[in-house]
C-alpha cells in the first residue's frame, strides 16, 4: 500500500537571495484546496521565501494564470494546486490531461512549477493527499518549485553562446537603418 511506502525527499535547498513564488489555486473543493494552500505556504516560508496567492476558477485556468504571471510579473516560481476528482464523465480525463500537459510545456521553457493539482478518484484519497499533518502535496509542490529555482539559479549565469546571442555580446540586429549593430 502507498501510504505505508518510504520515499526519499532531497534536502530542501538553500537560496543566498530571497525566493518570491506565486501560488495560483483553483478552490473548486475549498477545503481540500486550503490545506494545500497551507501546506505551499509552510514549505515556501520554511526556505525564507515570499509567496502570493491568486485564485482562478479551475485546474484548466492555472496554467493560463502561470502564463500571464510569467509575461507580467517577477516571481522566481509558481505552484499550481487544484483538485479534480473523478466524475461520471470524460471531463475529468480532459482537466487531468490538458492541465498537467500545459503546466509541463511552461516547464519546459524554463519556468520553475511545481505541480500540486490532485488528481484522484474520490473525496477521501484527496484529503489524504492535503493532510496538514500528513502528504500533504501542497507542501510537496513548493518543495519542487524550490529545487528547480534552486537549479535555475546555479546554472542560469552560465551562457553556452548558442541562439542569436554569443557569449558575453549584446544582442545583433540586422539591418539597422541608423548603422548600429546591437540592442
Amino acid at each position: 500500500m502507498a501510504a505505508n511506502e518510504q520515499h526519499y525527499t532531497p534536502e530542501r535547498p538553500s537560496f543566498d537571495k530571497p525566493v518570491k513564488l506565486l501560488i495560483v489555486v483553483a478552490p473548486y473543493y475549498k477545503d481540500i484546496a486550503d490545506n494545500l494552500v497551507a501546506g505551499a505556504k509552510a514549505e515556501i516560508e520554511e526556505a525564507g521565501g515570499t509567496w502570493e496567492l491568486v485564485e482562478v476558477p479551475g485546474a484548466l485556468e492555472v496554467p493560463t494564470a502561470i502564463g500571464i504571471s510569467d509575461r507580467g510579473s517577477n516571481f522566481d516560481g509558481y505552484v499550481a494546486l487544484g483538485c479534480v476528482i473523478r466524475g461520471e464523465t470524460t471531463h475529468y480525463e480532459t482537466v487531468c490531461n490538458d492541465s498537467s500537459r500545459a503546466i509541463q510545456l511552461l516547464g519546459l521553457q524554463g519556468l520553475c512549477i511545481g505541480n500540486g493539482i490532485l488528481t484522484v478518484e474520490n473525496r477521501k484519497q484527496a484529503e489524504v493527499r492535503a493532510d496538514p499533518d500528513g502528504q500533504n502535496k501542497g507542501g510537496g509542490a513548493a518543495a519542487a518549485a524550490l529545487h528547480l529555482i534552486a537549479l535555475t539559479r546555479k546554472w542560469g549565469a552560465r551562457t553556452k553562446g548558442i541562439g542569436f546571442k554569443p557569449a558575453g555580446e549584446s544582442y545583433r540586429i540586422a539591418g539597422a537603418s541608423d548603422g548600429s549593430h546591437s540592442a
